[in-house]
């Protein structure tokens, strides 16, 4: 199984969902995974992985089915020297069993040669993929390979319109 996560903050309260599905061309999930965190860490510029790596952990928690890879949003490594973002926090978290692919859909500043700029559907802005335990050209192509016509795949929006959700 593929598991998708994210998080969104409101006030001082995150909601963290996963998003569980069989393969990559999958149109829908299996199973979706929510739970809410009540104690978040502050956000500290440079850190942004000790506010949302428990977010993550607490809903991996839930998943009861083997994962054979996460992707999250956002960047596994950041910048020209690939320091760790919240990607390889939570695949060192893991213990480096559980290969992480990382969808940004912004540039990071820094030239980055680990990064791979994809583009889906029609779109002219690309989404930039970072992996860690498994190649990025191979997650590159992944991400490209999943369901659905838009710049961002149709899995990880159904993903973020959960978080978001009430």
């Amino acid at each position: 199984m593929i598991l998708a996560l994210d998080v969104h903050y409101r006030d001082d309260v995150a909601k963290a969902v996963g998003v569980v599905f069989d393969t990559w061309t999958d149109e829908d999930a299996t199973e979706v995974f929510t739970t809410l965190i009540t104690e978040v860490e502050d956000y500290i510029p440079g850190e942004f992985y000790k506010r949302e790596l428990p977010c993550l952990l607490a809903v991996i928690d839930q998943v009861t089915v083997p994962i054979k890879c996460i992707v999250i949003d956002g960047y596994v490594t950041l910048g020209a020297v690939g320091k760790p973002g919240l990607g390889q926090h939570l695949y060192n978290a893991l213990e480096q069993k559980v290969p992480v692919i990382g969808v940004a859909k912004s540039s990071y500043a820094g030239n980055n040669p680990d990064v791979r700029a994809i583009l889906r559907g029609n779109s002219v802005n690309p989404l930039f993929i970072t992996s860690a335990g498994i190649d990025v050209e191979t997650a590159a192509r992944q991400i490209v390979s999943m369901a659905g016509e838009y710049r961002f795949p149709a899995l990880l929006s159904l993903l973020d319109q959960e978080t978001k959700r009430d």
